[in-house]
């Protein structure tokens, strides 16, 4: 039997505003489809915290037992630098400052992308689609939006007619905004627009001549618009009807409320039953922004090399710090927070590391089964990874007694605990035991510090030449040194 049958999971459903039971479409299958990134620029912070809150949904979804088909998209194309109909798509933009092809642009931050989320050991997703790879679906779709009477065409564009669509639907469902009110705060068109009205958006972009992506079509050369793209993806894998649909709250509106009005109108039915949100990241108590300053990337975080943070932070102590916090709660990066998880991790993980040297008893002063389950009403409460690690850290203190001699355990009972915190820490929570894995590299880390003791004594000499190439050779093979006035460190 599988788990799922007996552990029922609540999930927060954005479009009702209130947590559901979880019910598939299908039993035992679950379709899972969460908005990827525009690959125009390095991943950022805040989109690793949406993207690993739904790593940790699908590993929790696959530990029950369910078959989960999880496709998360790649947009390389049609996505505009203001998130509207005007301006310069993002893609292009960045290919036509750096002279190079756009699919130049979309391979190298594809590939950073990958980096990234296996530094933080994510699994992969199902399925990987891309935009440029759906142009066919996404031209049907806008076909059969346009036969039903939806969308209109106007100098080779074409836009979804949102005034139309609310005369039978509701546009702003998921967001809960009245198109009356959007109608009220938004200016009029200035004359320059094809649009028919301000709320509209576009399915088609007929392409400018210096526009470089363009695809032929029935109405003009052009490009597809951002909103449609993960609908024709979405309903191409999963089905025109499917489980969850996922991403960063910032999409809620318009994105999200764009694909139920497309999936609507063209296939006559609401996409998806369950929407969900993840909240957004800050750092040290202000929103995350490349243009105040506040703004720290992955890369930087975890080499140390920042005026932010006092260390560098292991990419496991990362990924435990953002799983202390609920998905659907607003999370502050701090140097404290981050150091305190670290030592949250390490006791974690000193505490594994003590379980198969724990001696048994005849019987047990720790009720393994109940403190099991508190592990799954935990995660069946929404997916509640505060509570959750906070019963695994119960746990802590149990096994320390153990070993102290102050409580006792079954062998069954042992077996039972080791299984049960292997599963949740490591298969669910998606945490790297980097204890285990420090002392492969003892005697690398030996040798690093002859070097970097080498290096000193050159400098000492003056012998500069042979310090810089000291310093060079190291980050050639991805070793950081960091000078301070306490010393030199590294990072791997």
């Amino acid at each position: 039997m599988h788990l799922y049958s007996n552990q029922q999971i609540k999930i927060y459903n954005t479009l009702t505003g209130e947590k559901e039971v979880f019910q598939p479409i299908t039993d035992g299958y679950v379709g899972m489809y969460v908005c990827g990134p525009t690959v125009y620029s390095n991943v950022h912070l805040g989109n690793v915290r949406t993207f690993m809150s739904f790593d940790m949904i699908f590993r929790y979804l696959k530990h029950l037992g369910y078959k989960v088909r999880y496709v998360r998209n790649i947009t390389d194309a049609g996505h505009l630098e203001n998130d509207a109909d005007v301006g310069e798509d993002k893609i292009t933009k960045k290919a036509r400052l750096e002279a190079i092809e756009p699919m130049e642009i979309v391979q190298r931050y594809t590939v950073d992308f990958h980096n990234v989320l296996n530094t933080f050991n994510f699994l992969p997703p199902s399925i990987e689609p891309t935009a440029t790879g759906h142009i066919i679906e996404q031209i049907e779709l806008i076909q059969s939006i346009i036969d039903n009477g939806f969308a209109y065409v106007v100098n080779g564009s074409v836009y979804f007619d949102v005034h139309k669509y609310n005369e039978s639907n509701e546009y702003g469902i998921l967001s809960k905004r009245k198109l009356e009110d959007l109608i009220h705060n938004t200016r009029a068109l200035d004359g320059q627009s094809d649009k028919r009205n301000p709320q509209d958006f576009a399915l088609w972009k007929k392409a400018e001549p210096t526009h470089i992506m363009r695809w032929p079509s029935p109405w003009s050369d052009g490009f597809p618009g951002w909103h449609l793209e993960c609908t024709a993806m979405s309903t191409k894998y999963l089905g025109e009807f499917f489980d969850i649909h996922g991403g960063g709250m910032d999409l809620k509106f318009p994105h999200h409320e764009c694909e139920i009005a497309q999936n609507q109108a063209a296939k006559g039915q609401a996409p998806v039953k369950y929407w969900m949100h993840a909240n957004m990241l800050e750092l040290n108590g202000a929103r995350m922004s490349k243009s105040t300053g506040n703004y720290i990337n992955p890369a930087e975080l975890l080499s140390g090399h920042n005026d932010i943070m006092s260390k560098a932070y292991n990419p496991s102590v990362v990924r435990f710090f953002i799983m202390q916090a609920s998905y659907r709660s607003v999370l502050d990066l701090t140097d404290d927070g981050l150091a305190a998880a670290e030592k949250g991790f390490h006791r974690l993980m000193d505490a594994i590391g003590l379980i198969d040297n724990l001696k048994t008893s005849s019987s047990s002063s720790f009720n393994v089964s109940d403190w099991k389950q508190k592990c799954y009403d935990a995660m069946n409460d929404d997916f509640n990874t505060p509570i959750l690690i906070a019963s695994l850290f119960e746990a802590v203190k149990i096994i320390n007694q153990i070993k102290d001699g102050s409580a006792s355990i079954t062998a069954e009972d042992l077996a039972t605990l080791k299984e049960t915190v292997e599963a949740f820490v490591f298969d669910i929570l998606g945490l790297v035991n980097i204890s285990k894995e420090s002392t492969g590299s003892d005697k690398l880390t030996s040798a690093v510090e002859i070097l970097i003791a080498l290096r000193k004594e050159a400098r000492l000499n003056k012998d500069f030449a042979l310090s810089d190439k000291i310093r060079d050779e190291l980050a050639e093979a991805g070793i950081q040194l960091k000078d301070s006035r306490e010393g030199t460190t590294f990072t791997f």
